[in-house]
């Protein structure tokens, strides 16, 4: 092989590699944090409300201490959709973790949900 084809073959190599790596690494990101509104409100309104408010606003009950998070707050949506999943499964000190409740998927609706609260 002339040192041509050897340039032309790592060039195309190179940059089908670079080309899948890019929709390898930014595809996962994309599906894991889409979710379903109107599933998310279903779940939100039957797991949430009680202390977050039906509006997200921390005025529910307070069952479990005080101040639930007010998810309509400026503070609420600058949280990355990682934050806010991580807080939906683990808890929070005065807030259950959800992950024995609900599915990765039944979070990621009720993400859906709450990002569309106070818009």
């Amino acid at each position: 092989m002339t040192s041509e084809w050897r340039i032309g073959i790592a060039l195309a190599v190179c940059v089908s590699g670079l080309l899948y790596g890019g929709i390898a690494q930014g595809e996962p990101e994309a599906k894991t944090l889409r979710g379903n509104v109107a599933r998310g409100k279903t779940l939100f309104v039957r797991n949430c409300a009680g202390c977050h408010g039906p509006g997200g606003g921390g005025d529910g009950y307070r069952l479990l201490g005080q101040d639930p998070a007010n998810l309509t707050a400026p503070s609420t949506r600058k949280k990355s959709d990682a934050e806010l999943l991580k807080t939906i499964h683990n808890g929070k000190p005065n807030m259950p973790a959800w992950k024995g409740n609900l599915s990765e998927s039944q979070s990621r609706d009720v993400l859906a949900y709450v990002r569309t609260l106070g818009k």
